[in-house]
């Protein structure tokens, strides 16, 4: 009988400008190059989500990959599973690093089948960081955020998916659970100070890296900046300061 294979060597851990993912919210393509253009090589991980993609700017998807840079498309998936694994399959062929879907069995399941042996990874969205307590309530979900994200986290980790999009209000508790497998990608980052606009459960950059989040994900914050390069800039800053030994603990 021969040996069982290897498991694959740990990832290295990424730096702290690495963990920034920037979101494209912007309408069409012309707008997302120009910020791209606009944030140089500051940055080198970009979120395109359903407004861009929806004005075009999927085929800015294989661009950026082929100049180097990564992206997470951000289309949380959610369909009949036929339609999620073909979609899935599509995806995988643009060279994007991050796939969002929506983390329900069936749909998880689907995506894993479509997206193939490449590098796709695919993150479970587990409830919007835009929710709270009332808004799962008013959808018909009781438990509240902490027992939902925890319940549909411990799901998705027994499928094999490969990480969670979930609020630092809950990621320690998930990483404690869970173990450190899973990427946590963390949304609704506000640097201090700043507007919390439409985000219910948002938290600093570096209460973020200390919660446990491998990359976080920043949007008005710097593209709405008068100077996006070195907004940027400032919060690579703060991740770095909440990765420090003593930030950590």
């Amino acid at each position: 009988m021969s040996a069982p294979p290897l498991p694959p060597p740990p990832r290295p851990a990424p730096t702290a400008r690495e963990r920034l993912i920037v979101a494209l919210d912007v309408p069409d393509r012309r707008a997302a190059e120009a910020m791209v253009e606009r944030l140089g090589p500051t940055v080198g991980f970009y979120k395109v989500g359903l407004e861009l993609a929806y004005g075009g700017g999927l085929p800015l998807v294989e661009e950026l990959a082929s100049r180097g840079k990564r992206v997470f498309l951000d289309l949380k998936l959610h369909d009949i599973p036929n339609t999620v694994e073909r979609a899935a399959a599509q995806v995988a062929r643009l060279g994007a690093t991050f796939l969002t879907v929506h983390a329900y069995p069936q749909t998880m399941r689907a995506a894993l089948a479509g997206r193939g042996a490449g590098g796709l990874r695919l993150l479970a969205v587990t409830v919007m960081t835009s929710y709270n307590d009332a808004d799962l309530a008013d959808a018909g979900f009781p438990a509240g955020v902490r027992a939902t994200v925890a319940a549909r986290a411990a799901y998705a980790a027994r499928l094999g998916i490969d990480g969670l999009v979930l609020s630092a209000e809950e990621t320690a508790a998930v990483r404690s659970e869970l173990g450190p497998r899973l990427l946590m990608v963390t949304p609704g980052i506000r640097p201090a100070g700043a507007d919390l606009a439409d985000q219910k459960r948002a938290v600093t950059p570096a209460a973020a890296m200390r919660a446990g989040a491998d990359y976080i994900v920043v949007g008005r914050p710097i593209t709405a900046a008068a100077d996006p390069a070195a907004a940027a800039e400032a919060i690579v800053q703060d991740i770095a300061a909440g990765l420090a030994p003593s930030a950590l603990g």
